[in-house]
């Protein structure tokens, strides 16, 4: 038993030294380990946000009293809005038609009578005009009441907890972070084995005294030190550049990652056993990795989605792996006392898909 355990380990460290060499030795296999996931961090960090910064807003004004001119003041004072004053409201529809506007203001004259204003918001992105329509009602609702002289008759205190400021940032960029290594690990384990076979060595491995399992350790290893590479360098940017809190321990971010790498490895290795190329083993990834990360609630809540399909997100590993990510970085904790439950089902699916492709490979 001693003596075929230390052939085992020799023969794992002989094809790990290989795989770790064929990696690294590329300098563009170098450059892609690095480049790619800050590039896609920077880019939808700074994009990906539902916050409404600026919008411009045509003005309608019929009334002429000092009513008017203070209620347009209060808006403009925001500084998040831009606005322009037009004639008519064929003008208006106009700059709306052009996107040169968001939302039109109708102030009807005699303002101080009739006490009530309209507001048509740009429907084509529902969300930033539901944003903009509720912001823009408050502030006239609060201007109304100065200018009347009073107050509301119960004061409300709002407040957001392990996000104060309601910063979309804060949300996004833990999942980015998710989505690089799940797509990243994924893509290079699908490739991992294909090689191998377009090289022709994979037979050659395969007639040696290593075993299935072995050989695909061999190939996992690798690509998870990539895995907690990528986790690592996103979350040190995460923190220092866009100033997301890490409030939990970075040993759960990686012990985490570790368990998603089970299920991005083990669907990546099974896809290479389908394939008979590189590039048929990428199209067999991305076939997954989009569905896959629309119901993980990345950007859509699944509890929002139909039921079908909420019970279809019980089968993506990274759906557990952005709640215990986001919770790491957002409300702390160790990550697997605090979530058993998505520990559980990730290490369960991720040894599901390795267990088929242990058996595929032949």
């Amino acid at each position: 038993m001693t003596g075929w355990l230390v052939r085992s380990v020799r023969r794992v460290r002989a094809l790990l030294t290989k795989e770790f060499l064929q990696l690294l030795r590329d300098p563009r296999m170098r450059f892609v380990l690095v480049a790619p996931p800050l590039i896609e961090l920077l880019l939808f960090g700074y994009a990906a946000t539902f916050d409404v910064r600026h919008a411009d807003i045509a003005v309608v004004n019929h009334d002429t009293t000092q009513a008017s001119r203070e209620l347009i003041a209060a808006i403009r004072a925001t500084g998040h809005y831009t606005l322009d004053v037009v004639p008519d409201m064929s003008s208006a529809s106009a700059a709306m038609d052009r996107n040169d506007a968001r939302v039109i203001l109708q102030i009807p004259a005699d303002l101080t009578r009739r006490r009530q204003v309209q507001l048509l918001a740009d429907g084509s992105d529902p969300n930033s005009a539901q944003l903009i329509a509720g912001e823009l009602s408050r502030l006239v609702a609060q201007a109304s009441l100065v200018r009347a002289g009073q107050v509301p008759p119960i004061v409300v205190e709002e407040r957001a907890w392990f996000n104060p400021n309601l910063e979309d940032r804060w949300f996004f960029v833990p999942g980015i972070m998710a989505n690089v290594i799940f797509v990243s690990t994924m893509m290079l384990s699908a490739m991992v084995v294909v090689r191998e076979r377009e090289f022709g060595t994979l037979e050659r491995l395969l007639v040696t005294p290593m075993g299935r399992l072995e050989f695909l350790l061999c190939k996992m290893l690798p690509v998870a030190c990539v895995g907690i590479f990528d986790a690592l360098l996103i979350a040190a940017v995460a923190v220092g550049w866009f100033g997301v809190p890490l409030r939990g321990q970075l040993a759960g971010v990686v012990g985490a990652t570790l368990v998603l790498l089970l299920g991005t490895q083990g669907l990546g290795l099974l896809a290479s056993t389908y394939a008979g190329t590189q590039q048929q083993a990428m199209m067999s990834a991305a076939f997954f990795l989009m569905p896959m990360i629309v119901l993980s609630g990345f950007a859509f809540p699944i509890r929002n989605m139909p039921e079908v399909l909420q019970w279809l997100s019980w089968a993506d590993p990274l759906r557990y792996y952005l709640v215990v990510i986001r919770d790491l970085f957002l409300k702390g904790g160790s990550g697997f006392f605090d979530h058993p439950l998505e520990y559980a089902m990730m290490a369960l699916l991720g040894c599901s898909a390795l267990g088929v492709a242990v058996h595929r490979v032949r």
